[in-house]
């Protein structure tokens, strides 16, 4: 684990502090930190979620390989440099709040498309993040059915006609098939006190709080 060599161990802040650019409140970024905690002292209890405690919290195996979490991983790190800090953690997943206005939305998954990180969507990353997708879900398509999903798909959004997808050509494709960003709202974000009331009972005792 060398790259936590390049971080100080983490400070914490005011929750009021940590909640003021995200969608959540002072008590729901306390009820986050201990999934947080959860998910950071997995496999080492160090404060920071690694890309292996981040796959174990996905998939229930650290060693999986999957392009799709890679790609979560790597725009969760912010700061990339191997590991997700909680500041990192709460506003990567502000974005999935249902708060969240559309754009913010539109433009994660359009990074997370563009693998190379060029600017656009090309064919081929649509096609290794499906294929990663179906393996993930234990589905078989045929390569021909992928193909025409994806050659559907840019004779739709690729308005340009250069072969690629750029943001503004994939905000209107999105806005014309909202349901594209579907899985960019996760519901219970907005009752996660509800959802979990452990948080909230237990929230201010010195090991679980925030200080």
């Amino acid at each position: 684990m060398g790259c936590l060599c390049t971080k100080q161990r983490i400070k914490h802040k005011d929750p009021t502090v940590l909640a003021s650019p995200t969608y959540f409140t002072e008590s729901q970024v306390e009820a986050l930190y201990k999934l947080f905690k959860k998910l950071s002292s997995s496999l080492e209890d160090d404060e920071f979620i690694s890309k292996e405690e981040f796959q174990l919290g996905l998939f229930r195996n650290s060693k999986k390989q999957s392009l799709f979490s890679d790609r979560i991983f790597q725009l969760f790190d912010s700061k990339q440099d191997g590991v997700i800090e909680f500041e990192e953690f709460i506003r990567s997943l502000s974005i999935f709040h249902p708060e969240a206005p559309q754009a913010e939305k539109v433009s994660f998954a359009f990074q997370l498309y563009d693998i190379r990180q060029t600017g656009f969507i090309e064919h081929q990353e649509v096609k290794k993040l499906i294929m990663a997708l179906l393996e993930e879900s234990d589905l078989i398509l045929s390569d021909d059915i992928i193909e025409g999903i994806i050659d559907k798909t840019f004779e739709d959004a690729d308005t340009k006609r250069d072969g690629k997808i750029d943001l503004e050509e994939w905000e209107q494709f999105v806005t014309r098939n909202p349901s594209l960003i579907k899985y960019m709202t996760i519901p219970y974000l907005r009752d996660i006190i509800t959802a979990f009331p452990s948080f909230e009972s237990t929230k201010d005792t010195e090991e679980d709080t925030i200080k």
